[in-house]
């Protein structure tokens, strides 16, 4: 049993804390665990083991709320980050557990947030989407639920409305062939990329007509 005499600010680290008991440096704590303690406070070894535990848990939090930042992620992906950043596997399990509690992971609305992200920019065929989410570890009720009921034609249009107005100046068996062969690329059936393609030529001789 010791007493903690001195929580000390870190020179180069402003949220960091150094912890002193009995006048001597024993860990380097996150603010949000030296916030707990206080100086005059009695600490066993068993409460210092648990505080260092505790601190591994807070700096994987960051972690995994600083890899969260730019867009949602799926549990595999956060666990998977926290991994490659030397956290133990005990830890990470812990800190997806508390950050599927809060809210902040979830795979259903991930999966949704994904096929909504490429529709939008860059669309796929279901197949396509399916293949991208099983890689980021959900579950086939989970990806079922977000590819739903895609249109294909309807994303196959969108996909390559783009590329025909570049190709536009081509003679039709170039069309058909370059743009045939974008949409396959991106997933989609030769019949629905086929039929996209003639879509498409139709209405770029249709708008150079007008």
């Amino acid at each position: 049993m010791g007493r903690i005499t001195a929580l000390e600010p870190q020179a180069k680290h402003a949220r960091r804390f150094n912890l002193y008991v009995d006048n001597r440096f024993v860990l380097g704590l996150s603010e949000i665990v030296a916030a707990r303690l206080r100086v005059g406070q009695e600490v066993s070894d068993a409460d210092l083991a648990a505080l260092e535990q505790e601190d591994a848990f807070e700096a994987a939090r960051e972690k995994a709320l600083r890899f969260l930042e730019p867009r949602p992620r799926s549990t595999i992906e956060v666990k998977q980050h926290l991994l490659k950043k030397k956290i133990a596997a005990d830890v990470a399990e812990r800190v997806v557990a508390r950050l599927t509690e809060a809210g902040l992971l979830d795979d259903a609305a991930f999966a949704r947030y994904w096929v909504e992200n490429r529709e939008e920019f860059k669309p796929r065929a279901a197949r396509a989407l399916r293949f991208e989410l099983k890689r980021k570890g959900l579950s086939n009720a989970e990806i079922a639920e977000a590819v739903g009921d895609l249109d294909e034609s309807e994303s196959a249009y969108r996909a390559a409305r783009a590329r025909a107005d570049r190709w536009r100046a081509l003679e039709r068996r170039a069309f058909m062939d370059k743009l045939g062969a974008f949409l396959i690329r991106r997933g989609f059936a030769y019949e629905v990329a086929k039929a996209t393609a003639q879509r498409l030529w139709e209405e770029t001789r249709a708008s150079e007509t007008e």
